[in-house]
């Protein structure tokens, strides 16, 4: 079981490093609408393969519409996005700055769920967020206007997942994981077809790249349908403390992938905001820790 656990680790931190380079190759050569469709319509296909394999239907009561809808908005809203930043950002930076969905879900979680989610330790963390979120957008200046979008088009596409999130816990439907995103996808995936046909007319490529190709069926086969399976597995079996490392982790990764395979600038700018993120991120998660560990004792004092 231990061995089965940490090669499952590695492999979700391997998927989450990769998946930003393999957003942007899957879009060499095509549009970043068509990548983006292609990638989600063979996850879906895979994931109702795999559903049907386990035996586990799709429940169609009410609470799982609406969660299969606000599932939709991330697998939709932010990945569309992400996907058109993509075309103008190094892809680690989209790893950095997805490092901050912890932060914009703790805050909207303080206002529509009211959860204890502030304190001056969360705060300080907050403050080197902002901080390296500032530096990213002075490194991008650097590079061009383009860029610059780019960052702004990935805190969007990071907001949005974050209220997804949100969205999705406060309905509280008790789905699998893999309920919730087979259903969020059956949502999704005729949007992005809607898409694909208002901005390519439904065009198909005359030629994709090789690297392309391969980019896009390791992302819906992969990524998409494996990468959440062994995530969940992971989140059921380890503790979460373990578990939000890979948050620390593949973010940097990512930067040294990209800077080492696909020849992206890694200036010190860029370290700079990448290690304030990181550092913002660890605070989070010790403070997180100590909150819960508090409200634990202070449950066992009572009785």
């Amino acid at each position: 079981m231990k061995t089965r656990l940490a090669l499952a680790y590695i492999s979700v931190v391997l998927v989450w490093t990769t998946t930003p380079l393999a957003i942007k190759w899957s879009s060499n050569g095509v549009s970043f609408v068509f990548g983006a469709t292609a990638r989600m319509t063979t996850g879906l296909v895979c994931l109702l393969l795999l559903l049907l394999l386990i035996r586990r239907p799709l429940p169609w009561h009410r609470a799982a519409l609406l969660t299969y809808l606000a599932v939709a908005v991330q697998l939709y809203g932010s990945m569309l996005v992400t996907y058109w930043s993509a075309q103008f950002v190094p892809s680690g930076w989209i790893s950095v700055i997805f490092g901050l969905s912890p932060f914009m879900t703790a805050f909207m979680a303080a206002a529509y769920l009211k959860e204890r989610s502030l304190g001056w330790g969360k705060l300080i963390a907050y403050s080197l967020g902002v901080g390296g979120l500032v530096v990213m957008f002075s490194s991008a200046l650097e590079l061009d206007e383009l860029a610059l979008q780019g960052v702004i088009g990935v805190l969007v596409a990071t907001f949005i997942h974050a209220a997804s999130a949100v969205w999705v816990k406060q309905i509280q439907a008790g789905l699998s994981a893999l309920q919730l995103v087979t259903g969020g996808l059956l949502v999704a995936v005729p949007l992005y077809f809607c898409t694909w046909y208002w901005l390519d007319d439904g065009a198909l490529p005359t030629n994709i790249p090789p690297q392309t190709l391969y980019s896009i069926i390791y992302l819906g086969v992969i990524a998409t349908t494996l990468g959440f399976a062994l995530y969940y597995f992971v989140l059921n079996n380890m503790q979460a403390t373990n578990v939000a490392m890979m948050n620390l982790m593949t973010p940097v990764m990512s930067l040294l992938l990209g800077y080492s395979v696909n020849h992206e600038p890694l200036t010190v700018k860029t370290i700079l905001g990448t290690a304030l993120i990181m550092c913002a991120l660890l605070i989070y998660e010790i403070v997180n820790r100590r909150q819960q560990r508090n409200g634990v004792n202070r449950r066992h004092s009572v009785v």
